[in-house]
């Protein structure tokens, strides 16, 4: 019975270090329960395997029922919190409300904001590619900002290690799709916003039509795969890309618009770095308030984009230093031989 307790130990500890979701890790407990009270019943009483997992079926059954009632009752908890929170129906675009002046009235009172910049916020329909690190100040900001339609494209759930630095997401919310987290901290934060959830990884299939549908793209993905095809949909459909990368203590943000005469994300990088030369926030490690420091900037842009107030980072490529308190920003440019927006793409 030791060997059956170690190996579902393994089996989750070890998953969870791989970062392998919880539901599939369950599923694998599950499969090892159920080849162990099959074996109880099947065999003899005489056989080893029998033997080693305790001899009679009876504690495993009741083991099962009691993991099956507390699962039971997390799904019942689940449905009954989404039953007592409600959407709330956005208001429609248009002029701000009594209380939506109340709300924005910081934004209003500045001169590169106020009550027209306020509206475009509000008819605004901006697409958060990630709910992660990035994603979480992103999502939250837009939200506080007054941006009208906000969608969220993730395929993940919450997780404890995201915890330390994804603060769109609570500790409550562990194994939630991260999309309906998303959900649940916009509605309590802003319920004048609309949050659109998708609930699936932004693939070729899908990527043209969704992103048509939205006036500006805010990329806080952690792979190359998908930075590469939002760039090429972007400049393809003409759509405005804010993309932002963290590691470690170091973060960079840009605007990338070749519509508008600037560089798209292949220009500035055209060839992904050697396998480890980049590595993820799982092999690199990253401080937690990073990707707070550098969503909160991609959010900026974003404000100052759909309001035109100030200066952009289109052409121009911010690097932030959070170990030595640094931020310099370098210009980039449009490369006419790029194979996504140069003169002359292929094909």
């Amino acid at each position: 019975m030791l060997a059956v307790l170690v190996l579902a130990a393994v089996i989750w500890l070890g998953g969870a270090a791989l970062r392998i979701p919880r539901p599939v890790r369950a599923v694998a407990l599950g499969l090892v329960w159920l080849a162990v009270v099959l074996a109880q019943i099947l065999l003899p009483p005489e056989a080893a395997v029998r033997v080693a997992t305790g001899g009679r079926a009876e504690p495993w059954l009741v083991l099962g029922g009691v993991a099956a009632l507390v699962l039971a009752y997390r799904a019942a908890l689940r449905w009954l919190r989404s039953r007592a929170a409600p959407a709330a129906k956005p208001e429609p675009a248009g002029p701000l409300s009594d209380t939506e002046l109340t709300r924005y009235a910081r934004h209003i009172v500045l001169r590169e904001v106020g009550g027209p910049g306020q509206v475009r916020l509000k008819q605004a329909r901006v697409l958060v590619v990630g709910a992660g690190g990035l994603g979480s100040p992103v999502v939250l900001y837009l939200a506080a900002s007054g941006v009208g339609v906000i969608g969220l494209i993730d395929d993940d759930i919450v997780e404890t290690g995201n915890l330390q630095r994804q603060i769109l997401h609570a500790d409550d919310r562990i194994g939630m799709p991260k999309v309906r987290s998303a959900q649940i901290a916009v509605r309590a934060l802003n319920p004048h916003v609309e949050l659109r959830p998708y609930e699936r990884r932004l693939d070729e299939a899908a990527a043209r039509a969704l992103i048509a549908d939205y006036d500006l793209v805010l990329d806080g993905t952690d792979n190359f795969d998908t930075r590469y095809l939002v760039n090429r949909v972007c400049v393809e459909l003409g759509k405005p890309l804010i993309s932002g990368a963290i590691a470690q203590w170091e973060g960079q943000i840009s605007l990338f618009h070749p519509a508008a005469g600037g560089p798209c994300y292949a220009c500035v990088f055209p060839v992904r770095p050697a396998p480890g030369l980049a590595p993820s926030c799982a092999e690199a490690g990253v401080v937690a308030p990073l990707p707070g420091v550098v969503g909160s900037i991609m959010a900026l842009e974003a404000v100052k984009w759909i309001t035109g107030a100030g200066e952009g980072l289109a052409g121009r490529l911010m690097i932030h230093d959070g170990l030595y308190g640094e931020s310099r920003v370098m210009a980039v440019h449009r490369r006419a031989d790029c194979p996504v927006c140069g003169a002359h793409p292929p094909g």
